[in-house]
């Protein structure tokens, strides 16, 4: 394998499997087929943004990837601004099962 692909494989952000996802999903989903609810998707970034701050703490001048992952961070904090206020009990439980400040 050329120098230059070794390079790039070890620069490129890590991808959520599909194992991964779907396990984030089952255990925060509301009913059988909810994968769109806010929990969710808060559950999804929350995973997403711990797995690229691994990826940033190694990589320090990966300036696109942490512009993707403050994109993350502000969706998530608006997804997290509605959920308090049409159901702040659920939004307090969420944010303490994901290890979130409230």
């Amino acid at each position: 394998m050329p120098a230059k692909a070794k390079k790039d494989e070890a620069k490129a952000a890590p991808k959520a499997t599909k194992s991964d996802k779907k396990a984030v999903i089952a255990a925060h989903q509301q009913h059988k087929k909810d994968t769109g609810s806010a929990p969710v998707q808060i559950a999804i970034l929350t995973d997403k943004i711990n797995k690229l701050t691994e990826h940033l703490k190694a990589h320090k001048k990966d300036k696109h990837s942490r512009r993707g992952l403050i994109g993350m961070v502000g969706r998530r904090t608006k997804l997290m601004r509605y959920l308090k206020m049409h159901k702040p009990e659920e939004a307090r439980q969420l944010a303490k099962e994901l290890g979130l400040r409230s």
